[in-house]
């Protein structure tokens, strides 16, 4: 009889299905490849009223400082799922590789989609609507949030796979609760420093949820 104190992960890897998720990744990169991201002229100015009721209300000028606590919180929130395989009930090799593959394929996935999404869709940042000479590379490149998805990502993953691994467990509300809170506070940082709207960061939290719950639920052992 198995020693229920080192059971194995729920989560498998399959060969043949990391090859057709790997072509579909190498697909979406070539489609990336070949699109436009020129950024265009520059307007003398940008007139807030131009921008839609819901997110007009919440608009910024620029604020350094959140951009640079951005980087914190979000470097804690993209190692937060490492908290699973480390756990000594399913800590193995193979469990180190499933993690390995799932959360990579993830990551590349939302680094594809959000390229897609920013190259096609043309919209200046909020603080374009305060100083237009306050110009970064990527100023025509608002939607979606790139560290929304970035942030919601990695909470969701790891609400998914802990949840899945322990389910009895005490931490199970709590690590869901403090992983999306600090996904939310990422997300409040993006708006209150002016570069993004409000639409920019629910899409991108949208995105970073569906692929932090699609790659472990496309991996999960139903036998």
């Amino acid at each position: 009889m198995k020693d229920a104190k080192h059971s194995e992960s729920i989560f498998r890897y399959n060969l043949k299905k990391e090859l057709l998720i790997g072509a579909f990744l190498i697909g979406m990169f070539i489609i990336l490849f070949f699109m436009n991201s020129e950024p265009g002229s520059i307007p003398a100015y940008l007139n807030r009223n131009d921008v839609n009721a819901f997110d007009r209300w919440l608009m910024f000028p620029h604020n350094l400082m959140l951009d640079n606590i951005k980087y914190l919180f979000l470097a804690v929130a993209l190692v937060s799922p490492i908290i699973v395989p480390l756990a000594k009930k399913i800590r193995s090799k193979g469990t180190w590789l499933t993690y390995g593959i799932m959360y990579s394929q993830a990551f590349i996935f939302t680094l594809g989609i959000r390229g897609i999404l920013k190259t096609a869709i043309y919209r200046y940042r909020p603080y374009m609507y305060f100083d237009v000479t306050a110009v970064a590379r990527d100023f025509h490149r608002s939607f979606p949030s790139g560290t929304a998805v970035l942030a919601f990502l990695p909470a969701t993953f790891l609400s998914i796979t802990f949840s899945a691994e322990f389910p009895n467990s005490r931490w199970k509300t709590p690590v869901v609760v403090v992983a999306h809170t600090l996904a939310t506070a990422i997300g409040a940082t993006r708006i209150f420093n002016g570069t993004h709207f409000l639409t920019d960061v629910l899409a991108g939290a949208t995105i970073g949820i569906f692929l932090g719950w699609l790659i472990p639920t496309l991996h999960k052992n139903l036998e």
